[in-house]
């Protein structure tokens, strides 16, 4: 199977369209606002729902439900399980973290050390206070997001795919653990290096033999 990059983009358009929009507004806001404005902005935007969601909206982009997804497509076919594995091996687990490592960026917690009555924590959650930048999250579920439709035949599903990814890079910041910085580069790395590495290595011949296209249940 040798699809071209924008075939890919094509089967993905129910995602990347309104992921671009969102980008766009993204940039827009970016260039209005500063960062501190950004933060405080989403801050002060908080109801009893919201809190008790977010934590498990948030946790759709642990690296935890990924896995788990992993082992499920293990069971009917070792090339879906190998294309998700690897893709959050190559994005959430090495790009996103030699840049959490090389920004050494602080977290809302500590950036904002000397102002913390003036922020809204949700109750129960662990703030953490280093290598902000970019939302491991994020990363992950953009990455997860993609490969799942990639893999999907109905692409309609696009779009509920990139509503939960969005969701997952807005509790992030709900949750007061990273800044809107941190997750718009989030999803754009974990969109475009999932796209280019699976375009890549799905052209390999060997995943495409009868016996990467069984799983653990198909003989």
């Amino acid at each position: 199977m040798n699809k071209s990059l924008k075939d890919i983009l094509y089967d993905l358009r129910f995602f990347l369209i309104p992921y671009l929009i969102l980008l766009a507004i993204c940039l827009v806001i970016k260039l209005s606002f500063t960062k501190d404005e950004i933060y405080f902005a989403v801050n002060s935007r908080h109801t009893l729902w919201q809190d008790d969601l977010a934590p498990y909206i948030t946790d759709i982009g642990n690296g935890w439900t990924t896995i788990a997804i992993c082992f499920v497509l293990l069971l009917f076919s070792y090339r879906k399980a190998f294309l998700l594995a690897t893709s959050y091996a190559l994005t959430g687990g090495v790009a996103a973290q030699v840049l959490k490592f090389i920004f050494d960026a602080p977290r809302p917690k500590l950036y904002f050390a000397n102002r913390l009555k003036g922020i809204y924590f949700v109750k129960g959650t662990d703030q953490l206070s280093f290598h902000s930048f970019p939302s491991g999250h994020t990363v992950t579920a953009f990455s997860t997001a993609i490969v799942i439709l990639y893999l999907l035949k109905n692409k309609s599903w696009g779009l509920l795919l990139f509503v939960v990814a969005a969701l997952v890079g807005y509790s992030r910041m709900y949750l007061s653990q990273h800044f809107f910085e941190d997750v718009t580069v989030g999803s754009i790395l974990g969109f475009v290096v999932t796209v280019i590495w699976v375009y890549w290595i799905d052209s390999k011949l060997f995943l495409h033999s009868k016996v990467w296209n069984r799983g653990l249940l198909k003989s």
